[in-house]
């Protein structure tokens, strides 16, 4: 962890250098919540915080992040576009939690599956995706993000499958919705940019 942590601090002092001070203040925000996620007198993650602090760091800063350190500004598009990708990414962690959730509440890990249950860690997951891609037609009729974006929605049958499988499976068999959310995620990322690159082209 503390390499990790080495090398991220030199790559973060190179796009200070480059972006300015921002960056330094919202690496050492991310640095000190990973630290502080299962470790502390207050662990993050046993408190029901991961999935706020997991949207803020995997979304908003993320995305919204990388678009400043290249840009020098952040634009309306890279704010907006912030909410879907950090929504997939809490997705990962609800199907963790879910999948954990009898090992957590015998550890002591209060995590909104464990506190709120399964019912409502289920919801949550269908809630994070169905944000996901359905935010994407109101920013589009709002000219916030090119009709192109909506490219992105082609990964809506893989969005289903796991959906379904989070749904009617429970304990290990989650773990194929665990890694296939991840797969979503970048898929959904992927098809998102080729629907900017084309809306460009034209």
């Amino acid at each position: 962890m503390w390499v990790t942590f080495a090398l991220a601090t030199l790559l973060g002092l190179y796009l200070a250098f480059e972006a300015g001070w921002v960056v330094v203040v919202v690496g050492l925000a991310a640095i000190i919540s990973a630290i502080t996620y299962t470790g502390g007198p207050f662990p993050l993650g046993y408190y029901g915080l991961g999935d706020l602090f997991v949207f803020l760091f995997f979304g908003l800063a993320s995305v919204a992040g990388t678009y400043f350190v290249q840009a020098g500004r952040i634009s309306p598009a890279a704010w907006w576009m912030s909410l879907p990708i950090g929504l997939i990414i809490v997705g990962i962690l609800v199907v963790n939690n879910l999948r954990d959730i009898d090992t957590d509440r015998l550890a002591g890990k209060h995590t909104l599956a464990v506190m709120l249950g399964e019912r409502f860690a289920k919801g949550e997951y269908l809630f994070c995706l169905l944000m996901a891609f359905f935010c994407l037609p109101p920013l589009c009729a709002m000219r916030v993000l090119p009709w192109g974006s909506l490219l992105a929605w082609l990964s809506l049958p893989l969005a289903w499958k796991l959906t379904r499988i989070v749904f009617e499976q429970t304990g290990k068999k989650l773990n194929a919705a665990l890694s296939g959310t991840g797969q979503l995620a970048l898929l959904f990322s992927a098809l998102f940019l080729v629907g900017l690159v084309l809306t460009m082209w034209n």
